[in-house]
């Protein structure tokens, strides 16, 4: 059983930062998923990829893993990229042509 961990993103909707310390662990399907030949939508047999797990820390959600048997591979978490700049900027670009 293989499975992936990964940092919760934040939405870009919302403010919050609650979710930003939040650690997931999802399970990878065995089997490819398939689209239903009746109503075209993708799906298959494997109900493991349907559950996540959430923990507190990376290290909580490492020892969940090697405590079940379970491979685990960590997705690094990304870093946001702030792009600084002051007011005046908008209008150093020069005269529109």
């Amino acid at each position: 059983m293989a499975a992936r961990i990964y940092q919760r993103y934040r939405n870009a909707m919302t403010a919050s930062r609650a979710v930003k310390d939040e650690w997931v662990l999802e399970f990878e399907s065995k089997a490819a998923r398939r689209p239903d030949p009746l109503t075209g939508w993708s799906g298959g047999a494997d109900t493991q990829n349907q559950v996540t797990l959430i923990f507190p820390t990376l290290e909580a959600a490492r020892g969940y893993a090697e405590r079940e048997g379970v491979d685990v591979h960590v997705v690094p978490a990304s870093t946001p990229k702030l792009r600084l700049q002051s007011y005046a900027d908008n209008f150093s670009k020069g005269p529109l042509a």
